[in-house]
């Protein structure tokens, strides 16, 4: 039985759009995989947006394996692994599985930290499971600490960056806040860590979440001199800050990432005054009222609701076209950067 639904609308999107403007083999560097065995508690989205949970109970390897295989007949993907970030996953277990999938599939995978974690853990952890850095997330910063006044050192607190730069590690960074990459203290610690840490290497997140024009404030400006940060356009459908940051760091620091299993549901965004909505074919997810990042669409327009990564790749390619980007830029984007980063060059 198929895992996803996928009608000839999507094919036709898919072989229209993005069959030919992907690479024969690509590399995504932004995936979860868990089992809900893994979840421990109760789901927590009292720090993040509920709609992601709303997708999948889980994600195996198998599932993620399969997800690629329906989305992109004739691609070979290349997923980068690592666990669930819900304070309700069990991160023992789920980093154990990631460690398995990754030996057992000859993937690359990153390490789930939380910012409580003694340094010489973290340290056996990665060496000895050969994972290439540090995922760290929000969720984990110190409960006292107010959603709104997360700082990026709450949950990726310096020891631990000291640490990257000692082996050279990927870390990869979703920043928190309101404003999100428009806050300047989010734009301001993410240069001192370029400065102050060297030899990791950083990859933000979802393009900073800048998920609407007016996410990136005054961001991309004061981080121009930058040499080194690498920005992910995971779960990202805005082509104009896809544009803007190709603008700023050129496609040696822009690479793929699909954040499944979230983005293999059927969704469009619209901004609204600075406020991004996922429209998605009403009843696919159960009841989304409560939720004002989500819009049910009915009758015939909802047929028209593919999935979301090929809504966000089809962003990349606009952006893409308005640049006069080559197919060397492209292959970068998608392929030859995140073999950098995670070593997969021979």
């Amino acid at each position: 039985m198929s895992l996803l639904q996928v009608t000839s609308y999507d094919q036709h999107f898919y072989k229209e759009y993005l069959e030919n403007f992907l690479p024969d083999t690509f590399i995504d560097c932004h995936n979860h995989i868990w089992l809900q065995r893994f979840v421990t508690g109760e789901l927590s989205a009292s720090r993040s947006c509920a709609w992601p949970e709303m997708v999948a109970k889980d994600n195996s390897i198998e599932d993620l394996m399969e997800t690629n295989l329906e989305l992109f007949p004739g691609k070979r993907v290349i997923p980068v692994l690592y666990s669930h970030v819900n304070i309700a996953v069990d991160t023992v277990q789920s980093n154990q599985y990631v460690q398995e999938c990754a030996k057992a599939h000859q993937l690359p995978a990153l390490y789930l930290s939380r910012p409580e974690e003694p340094l010489e853990e973290i340290e056996r952890h990665v060496t000895e499971g050969n994972f290439c850095g540090l995922k760290v997330y929000l969720e984990y910063a110190p409960s006292y600490i107010p959603t709104n006044e997360i700082r990026i050192y709450d949950f990726l607190p310096p020891n631990q960056l000291a640490l990257a730069d000692k082996h050279g590690w990927v870390v990869q960074l979703h920043i928190a806040r309101p404003k999100r990459l428009a806050d300047p203290l989010n734009y301001v610690q993410l240069l001192e860590i370029e400065q102050k840490y060297p030899n990791l290497q950083l990859l933000v997140a979802h393009l900073g979440r800048a998920y609407a024009d007016e996410d990136l404030g005054d961001a991309l400006e004061y981080l121009k001199n930058t040499e080194k940060t690498v920005w992910d356009f995971t779960a990202n459908t805005n082509a104009y800050v896809m544009e803007q940051v190709l603008n700023y760091f050129g496609p040696d620091r822009f690479i793929y990432g699909s954040d499944f299993p979230i983005f293999r549901m059927k969704a469009r965004r619209v901004v609204e005054n600075g406020f991004y909505i996922n429209e998605i074919p009403a009843g696919s997810l159960g009841d989304v009222s409560a939720d004002p990042h989500m819009r049910e669409i009915s009758g015939p327009d909802k047929e028209k609701i593919t999935f979301f990564i090929y809504e966000e790749i089809a962003a990349c390619k606009r952006a893409a076209v308005k640049l006069g980007l080559n197919q060397t830029d492209i292959d970068k984007i998608f392929y030859w950067n995140s073999a950098r980063i995670f070593g997969l060059t021979s």
